[in-house]
């Protein structure tokens, strides 16, 4: 007989790479997004925004009341638990929570629910993840961040001019310099949709369909509304009025809209003169933004001369009514979090990164660690980053790693306790 101990059954290779959609955030990159966030919640707090927080987890009903647009097809659900499980009798009885899409319906609910202990108006920052379970491409993540302020309680067009002001100041603030910002308005789309013959009922596949033609172009966005079963008198008069700035300027002035043209009116050209150096605004017919809850302006900002929006939002004034029963006037910009930290990881120089990083390169068995911690102590109280390293076997390349890092000083404390310095002396 072997006195060999018997074999243990080793466990399968558990796969350690983020599920599918999900990913890792390495220190840098985590430094990027600590100082834009700080920098955005800043500016917001100096505009009078007070940072608010809702769950991450709302009821199903909450999510799928068609206020979502095409994100409510794109929801985690998650399954009831137990019993409840249990006696579900069908497919869609399964779920009643589910991991929430964007942060303005969560909102809606948060308002209805508290608003006898907000101030009025509520003027709120959200900055927190939120989830969709759609097909992960470059650059589109199913976790990510949104950050948002949002005015509530207030119906004149001086909600937009501040949300809008206030977030160019935090991009500009952030070193993106070369601003776009593009605005319309939902009843000027809807009486462009009324003027070109489609059906009432139908404006959303319309607006679905013309919200992608920065993706599809022109032709693309006639082949999905000839797919849609629109009129083609309807589709071709709509691609008239869009591509004759003469037509559309008619249209505009004849007063189909005049409350909405006016109010984008001052809109824009309040932001012209008080957005300062960096900023440009027009109005742009062709912008609808996806989601199917917005009454009236709808405007995005994109930041050179990038094809895609890095800041969106626009005014909600019936969403929180359906809750509270009474409507509530609401508008609110959300910064495209996640494409605004892929610029400044791309262009270090623009995130604003501290430049005068401390790391202090030690022997573990020093006899003067008192001294380095209280040294250590001394700089952060004058808002000095410090980091406390032990010195490794090769000092060279241990040095050469901490200056990669963005470590500008280093300080080397010998056995003797003498200090020598790389870098600006501290």
């Amino acid at each position: 007989m072997s006195d060999r101990p018997p074999a243990v059954a080793r466990e399968p290779k558990l796969d350690t790479t983020p599920p599918r959609g999900m990913r890792d955030v390495l220190p840098d990159e985590v430094e990027v997004r600590d100082r834009a966030q700080a920098t955005i919640l800043d500016v917001y707090r100096r505009h009078g925004f007070q940072r608010i927080e809702t769950p991450a987890v709302e009821n199903i009903q909450l999510l799928t009341r068609g206020e979502g647009g095409e994100n409510e097809k794109l929801i985690f659900k998650i399954l009831k638990r137990g019993e409840k499980l249990t006696a579900a009798q069908n497919a869609d009885d399964l779920a009643d929570l589910g991991l929430r899409f964007d942060l303005t319906v969560p909102l809606a609910r948060y308002y209805a629910n508290n608003h006898g202990r907000l101030p009025q108006p509520l003027k709120a920052i959200q900055i927190g993840p939120v989830w969709r379970a759609e097909r992960p491409q470059h650059g589109r993540f199913r976790q990510f961040t949104q950050c948002d302020i949002d005015i509530l309680g207030v119906s004149s067009e001086i909600a937009e001019i501040e949300l809008i002001l206030a977030t160019a100041e935090a991009l500009l603030t952030l070193g993106l310099t070369d601003l776009t910002i593009r605005i319309n308005d939902r009843r000027i789309l809807a009486a462009i949709a009324r003027h070109c013959g489609f059906a009432e009922g139908r404006f959303d596949s319309v607006f679905i369909a013309l919200d992608k033609l920065d993706k599809i172009d022109k032709a693309g966005v006639v082949k999905e509304l000839e797919a849609e079963g629109h009129a083609p008198k309807a589709i071709g008069e709509l691609m008239r009025l869009l591509e004759d700035a003469g037509v559309l300027s008619h249209f505009l002035a004849s007063g189909a809209e005049p409350a909405a043209w006016q109010g984008l009116q001052r809109i824009i050209t309040t932001v012209a003169a008080a957005a300062g150096g960096g900023v440009r605004i027009a109005f742009d017919p062709t912008l609808v933004r996806g989601m199917s809850y917005y009454t009236g302006p709808i405007f995005e900002i994109r930041y050179a001369d990038s094809a895609s929006s890095i800041a969106g939002g626009g005014r909600y004034d019936r969403m929180i009514g359906r809750l509270l029963g009474r409507d509530v006037p609401a508008t609110g910009f959300s910064i495209g979090f996640e494409r605004v930290i892929g610029i400044l990881t791309e262009h270090p120089a623009t995130t604003g990164a501290e430049t005068d990083r401390l790391a202090i390169v030690f022997a573990e068995d020093t006899p003067h660690l008192s001294t380095i911690l209280e040294r250590a102590r001394d700089y952060r109280a004058q808002g000095r980053p410090v980091l406390l390293e032990l010195k490794r076997k090769n000092l060279g390349r241990q040095l050469h790693d901490l200056e990669t890092r963005g470590f500008t000083r280093i300080g080397i404390v010998g056995d003797d306790g003498t200090w020598q310095w790389r870098g600006p002396t501290a």
